[in-house]
This record gives structure tokens, sequence and C-alpha cells, in this order.
């Protein structure tokens, strides 16, 4: 092999080692910032919105809702077979709360499509700011899709909900959760990415490529683990 290819053998070699350890340090980092405990919201918004596909997710968003840290609430993501009806059928403690002040919508199916979809709902309400609650392994994602979707000019205030047996603490000794971690930095790193690029999710090739025969996320399965 001639000394020029050596070179460029040592050199792409170099380079693969670097990217591999700025790959891991992302994700050391990545997994070091999720939130540990849920905390209560640093101060009140005019909406709040919550992304469907976590068992605690839809009750947390509705004691919010009640607590008066919203004006309404929006349920993104739902399933078309899930009515209103049904949702205050699993929740009838708040049964007032879900007829006035809930919007659910239908046609989120992943979170690129929440983002637009909560856009939209604060533009038709005039909202400036938003709470919004999901999962805390899923809000670093949600954050940068939303910060795209509203460009930077509204107020999101962050309410990660924290799933029942994971453990961010020590999440190198489940191998579930390591793989759950894992899978959301590659995920958001793919966002992260992606959104410096488009200038519009509304116009995002990604979204109509990834929402392709994607089902809708069952809200009523999310409520009905919820509750026992």
């Amino acid at each position: 092999m001639s000394p020029t290819l050596q070179r460029i053998g040592y050199v792409t070699l170099g380079l693969g080692a670097i990217a591999t350890l700025a790959l891991v340090a992302g994700f050391l980092i990545f997994a070091e910032s999720i939130a540990r405990d849920e905390r209560t919201l640093d101060g009140r918004a005019d909406g709040i919105v919550v992304l469907t596909g976590g068992a605690q997710r839809i009750g947390d968003a509705i004691d919010l809702l009640a607590g008066g840290y919203g004006r309404r609430l929006l349920i993104t993501g739902v399933n078309e077979r899930t009515s209103r009806d049904e949702i205050a059928r699993l929740n009838p403690t708040q049964r007032h709360w879900i007829e006035c002040c809930v919007d659910l919508d239908y046609r989120a199916r992943n979170t690129i499509g929440n983002a637009i979809e909560t856009r939209r709902w604060m533009r038709q309400h005039r909202f400036n700011t938003v709470a919004v609650v999901t999962s805390n392994y899923h809000m670093p994602r949600t954050l940068v899709e939303l910060d795209h979707a509203l460009m930077g000019k509204d107020r999101v205030l962050p309410h990660p909900v924290i799933a029942e047996g994971f453990d961010a603490d020590r999440w190198w000794r489940h191998p579930g959760t390591a793989r759950l971690i894992g899978s959301e930095y590659l995920k958001f790193l793919v966002s992260w990415l992606r959104t410096r690029f488009e200038s519009d999710p509304e116009q995002s090739r990604a979204a109509i490529m990834m929402g392709r025969g994607k089902p809708i996320k069952l809200v009523s399965e999310s409520i009905m683990r919820a509750q026992y």
C-alpha cells in the first residue's frame, strides 16, 4: 500500500473515532438531561397541549387544566375512534373540564404533526404561551419540533411526565430503558438536523413520509392504563 493510501486510511480511522466519541458523548449528555422528577409548572400558560402515547400524560394534563395552569387543553394525536364522551367516561371526576375546555386533534400521527397541530391551535385561540405535557425522555425532541413550528416566537413551558418503572438515574442497568433512551437520542438528532434545513414543518417531506400508513396513537388505551 502506498504512503498516500495509508495516510488516507489513518485519517479516515481518526475521523471515524472522533465521530464515534462525539456520538457517545452526546448520548451521555442527552441521558443526563432527561428530567428525573415531575415538577410544578414554572408559571401559567395560555393553553396546555398533551401528546398521546404515555400512560400518565392525559391525566396529568387534565389536572393542570383543572389547576388553572391553562385556559384550554389540546390532546393531539387522538385515535379517530376515540370520542370526547369516551374520554369523559374514563375520567368521570374531570367531566366538566373535558366538556368545556378540551380540544381533540385527530390529524397528528407523529411528533412533527403534533407540533404543527399545536401551532394551528394556538393561532386559532390567539395563545402566546403553551405548557406541553409528554414523557420525560420524549420532551427534548418535542421541544425541538415545537420551537421549529412556533419559530421561537412563543413561550413553551415543559411538563415532563415520569413513566412508572423508568429509571433515568440507572438507565444502564435496564436494557429496555437504555434502548428507549438510545432510540430517542437518535430521533432527537434527526429532528435537530432536519429543523436546521427546513423552514416550515408543514412543508416537511419527512413528515409526509413518516406519516404514511402510520396509525394514530390510542388515547383511550393511555387513559385506561393510567387509571390502574
